[in-house]
């Protein structure tokens, strides 16, 4: 079964070889990997090209396409829409996987035929402290049991749902609306990705907390959910600020 991986990656010179390295590493042989470039003006592209030697030595589609694009979510999908996979996961330029990320995830797809797949990540803080932020699904809904950086969708999910492009929570709204679809979800309660406290999704000014709040609540209530998320939201976002 053939798995694509896709790297959005805008300007990140500093940070990508170690997620292009974490692709090369994995025990799993069957690998597609698509980098999305947003037109970086840094040597992104140029440490790009220079992997692909070792994506020909060690057997794996390597593809690089560098254009303009109306934000992360909008190159997501422009990154799904290229893929021939089964199986998609997507890892961001300042992240990386396990090296048994791809092979663990491919054996549970086998095993459980599901339609979205996320395991436990490994959260590492600008100090150099880290800490494992697990992963869980429950009746209570909530994004904080859910981590984007090790989710894994059946490609064909994505023909149904794709970003929407609104906003930096897009991910979140999908993932809602694959739940409420009452497609099969399911975790692997092992950590599978790393992920980096400071990038996009994670650098807020004070000043934006309260809107970064009520994007996230309105976000809840289109997928139909109670009034009463505004406290999850609030809480959620109050930490997110602590902790970044």
């Amino acid at each position: 079964m053939k798995v694509s991986i896709i790297t959005v990656v805008l300007n990140a010179e500093k940070t990508l070889g170690r997620t292009i390295d974490s692709v090369l590493a994995q025990t799993y042989d069957n690998i597609e990997y698509i980098i999305i470039d947003g037109r970086s003006t840094d040597n992104t592209l140029k440490i790009a090209e220079e992997y692909r030697p070792a994506f020909e030595e060690r057997g794996y589609e390597y593809r690089i396409f560098s254009e303009s694009d109306h934000g992360i979510y909008d190159a997501m999908n422009k990154g799904i829409i290229r893929s021939t996979g089964e199986l998609v996961g997507i890892i961001n330029g300042d992240d990386w996987y396990e090296p048994d990320a791809v092979e663990k995830m491919a054996k549970k797809y086998d095993q459980e035929h599901y339609d979205l797949c996320f395991a436990d990540i490994r959260m590492h803080m600008r100090n150099g402290s880290t800490f494992i932020k697990k992963a869980r699904v429950r009746r209570y809904t909530t994004s904080r049991d859910w981590n984007h950086p090790t989710q894994f969708v059946r490609r064909r999910v994505y023909d149904r749902f794709k970003y929407k492009c609104e906003n930096i929570s897009d991910d979140m709204d999908f993932y809602f609306k694959v739940k409420r679809s009452g497609m099969k979800i399911c975790v692997i309660n092992e950590v599978l990705a790393n992920f980096t406290m400071g990038g996009v999704s994670s650098r807020i000014p004070l000043k934006e907390v309260w809107t970064r709040i009520m994007r996230r609540y309105r976000i809840y209530r289109n997928n139909g959910y109670s009034r009463l998320y505004i406290f999850e939201c609030a809480a959620f976002e109050i930490i997110k600020y602590i902790l970044a």
